[in-house]
Order: C-alpha cells, then structure tokens, then sequence
C-alpha cells in the first residue's frame, strides 16, 4: 500500500482497470474523467514517449482546472491538497503507435500486426497538486511479446469483446496465454504504473 493520505487524489480517467489498480494500492480518490478532446492525434515529429506524455498533462490538468476554477469542490480541500492523476496509456510496435481500436476491424488489424512480434506499452503519468500548480510528468515502458495468432485464436478473443477500450486491443489482466511480459511492470500494461506512481508521490512529498 502507497503512502498517499497527505493528498486528496482525484482521477482524471474513466477506466475501470485504473480505479482497480488505484483502489487496490490503498488509494481513496474521487474519479472526474477527463473529457474526450483531451485526446489528441500525435503531432508532427512527436516521438511516442513525449505523446503519452503531453496526454497526460492535457487530461490531468484539464480536472485540475475544473478544481482551480471552483467549479468542482470538496469539502477536505482546505486540509489536504488537492492532487489529480492523469494517465494515457499506448502500445507501440515498430514506431507505430497503436491506442484504443475503433472497432473490432481496427482490433483485428492491431493484433495481426502485434502477432509475432515484440512491442512496447508506454505509460505517461502526470500528477498535478492543485494547490501549489506543481506538476510532475513521468513515462513507464513495458516490454512484450505476442506469439503469432492463428485466425481462430484471434476471432475467439475478438468475439469475447476484452479488446474493447484498450491500447493495442488486448488486455494483459484477461489471461490470455499468446502475451508475454519481457521487461517492465505488469500494472503499466494494465494502465497504471504503480511503481512509477509511488516514487513520483516521494517527489511530490519532498517540495
């Protein structure tokens, strides 16, 4: 469990694999989601790692505007600082950057070319103190290998509908056996570095 009762946290994501992750480190939090035009496309020349992290920032200081302005209040707000939680989360193939599919045509697509093949997922996570304006944004990388799938494996996944509203379409956490972690933090997969999370709440706690 992470040492996290200095702080009010507040989520800026609707991601049910996220509040699972942070409620299962020991965190209480209130969840605002950030809005979908925090969601950009990649900008010219932007590498992955400076994308996940510009989204990052973009959704968690979204929330935290809406907190600064007043327009979102909490009653313990004047005894604990207000901190929000922004995370976006991609998996990366030979530079491609591939996000949340569109459709099952757009998952069936990104699993073919993932099969086979090692990737990376890419986390950026962004904590705002909305108190003092502090902003710390980090990057997770996680190494995987996906075994080449063979039509009827991949068709059974699609048809279970775990692909949907997950970067790459695959979730780590559904127990498939054609995934495989060769470096890195299984959370971050899942969508939420909590290793990286817990040395960035130090950083925070040192200002």
């Amino acid at each position: 469990m992470l040492n996290n009762t200095c702080y009010h946290w507040v989520l800026a994501s609707a991601s049910p694999r996220r509040r699972q992750l942070l409620a299962g480190a020991g965190f209480r939090f209130d969840v605002i989601a950030a809005s979908d035009a925090a969601e950009d496309a990649i900008c010219e020349g932007e590498t992955p790692e400076q994308y996940v992290a510009r989204q990052a920032r973009q959704k968690a200081g979204e929330v935290a505007g809406l907190i600064r302005r007043g327009e979102i209040a909490f009653g313990d707000a004047e005894r604990r600082p207000v901190v929000v939680i922004g995370c976006d989360t991609v998996a990366v193939c030979e530079g491609k950057i591939l996000g949340k599919p569109q459709n099952i045509d757009d998952a069936r697509r990104m699993l073919r070319f993932l099969g086979g093949r090692r990737h990376e997922t890419l986390s950026g996570l962004c904590l705002i103190n909305t108190a003092s304006g502090e902003t710390l944004v980090e990057v997770e990388r996680t190494v995987l290998s996906m075994r080449e799938l063979t039509d009827e494996s991949l068709e059974a996944y699609l048809a279970t509908h775990q692909w949907k509203g997950k970067a790459g379409a695959f979730g780590y956490q559904d127990g498939i056996d054609w995934l495989e972690i060769i470096e890195g933090s299984e959370s971050n997969v899942v969508g939420l570095p909590l290793g990286l999370l817990g040395n960035m709440i130090e950083q925070l706690s040192k200002e």
